[in-house]
């Protein structure tokens, strides 16, 4: 018996040794530097950019005053809170720490959520698909998530003309959306910059 302890212990050492190691690699996280490039700070640049040009065109939203609309935001992320920066007094409460693996999954979730709405509306000019969801593809090209695979049937009814009701809605979600990409915009630029690392 005293023979297998021997055999075991050296066994067992290396495995108590080597097990921490393995771990600490395996809870890094994989998007801690990458996904903030040059390229993904353009892409959220650029998303505004087409939403804000999107809202102003009068084809799109016919028979509505968008601008008098009301904002539709996902309430189902928590991307305005858990992105703001760290000792920022945004929200009237310190907030000390700045969670970047929390933040990219919010804006993960967020992409996913406003992608999914936009491509299953109706679009029959394609206002949608050549601005604002192409510029939105690119933006999540930046993220470990990839682009949902459930929206194909969505997009063949994009061809047909829309609501009143549906306009009235497109109108409220996207001006829900430049809201939420302004927030993405700054947590991306706030993460490019480092600040938060330090």
């Amino acid at each position: 018996m005293p023979l297998v302890k021997l055999y075991f212990s050296p066994a067992l050492l290396l495995l108590v040794l080597f097990c921490p190691l393995w771990q600490v690699s395996q809870s890094l996280p994989v998007l801690s530097k990458g996904p903030m490039t040059d390229s993904c700070v353009s892409s959220a640049r650029t998303l505004l950019l087409n939403i804000t040009d999107t809202l102003a065109q009068n084809n799109l939203f016919s028979g509505i005053d968008c601008t008098k609309q009301s904002v539709e935001l996902n309430t189902e992320t928590n991307t305005a809170s858990v992105c703001a920066p760290k000792e920022s007094t945004c929200s009237g409460t310190l907030k000390s720490e700045f969670n970047q693996d929390s933040c990219l999954t919010n804006i993960g979730e967020d992409l996913h959520h406003y992608y999914k709405f936009l491509a299953a509306q109706p679009d029959p000019q394609r206002v949608l698909a050549q601005s604002v969801l192409l510029s939105l593809k690119e933006l999540m090209n930046c993220f470990a998530w990839s682009l949902p695979t459930d929206v194909a049937s969505d997009m063949a009814a994009a061809g047909r003309p829309s609501s009143f009701e549906e306009r009235l809605t497109l109108c409220k979600v996207l001006k829900g959306f430049q809201v939420r990409t302004i927030t993405i915009n700054r947590a991306i630029a706030y993460m490019y910059s480092g600040e938060h690392t330090k």
